[in-house]
């Protein structure tokens, strides 16, 4: 394994387990490649510009297009934040702004600060 992955609170489980079981195997294809890839393809995995270090992961099915936000700590670990379905061509602001304070929530509680 390349890089490990949890998911900070439930945003993440929530919306996961609110996915039928075609779609779940697609977010865990994509996860795996987050987990298990040296060189991940931009089209799955690609810093957001003019945020604090969030990371996007891109889930394209058939019908929705999920976006997982993220932010890596300590290099090889990938911390899923809140995940959505992606309706417009940017992704949206107040999504960037959830992930950007559950990072900060997340450093705070495990280092006391950033």
């Amino acid at each position: 394994m390349v890089r490990e992955v949890i998911a900070y609170k439930n945003n993440f489980i929530n919306f996961y387990k609110g996915q039928d079981s075609k779609i779940q195997e697609k977010i865990e294809y994509v996860l795996d490649l987050v987990r298990f890839e040296r060189q991940i393809p931009k089209k799955f995995y690609k810093l957001l510009e003019n945020t604090d270090g969030i990371w996007e992961i891109r889930v394209i099915t058939t019908f929705k297009s999920i976006r997982i936000l993220c932010f890596q700590d300590k290099g090889n670990l990938v911390v899923l934040t809140n995940c959505f379905l992606k309706k417009t061509h940017k992704t949206p602001k107040k999504e960037i702004k959830m992930a950007e304070k559950l990072k900060t929530e997340y450093l705070i509680e495990k280092y006391g600060g950033k």
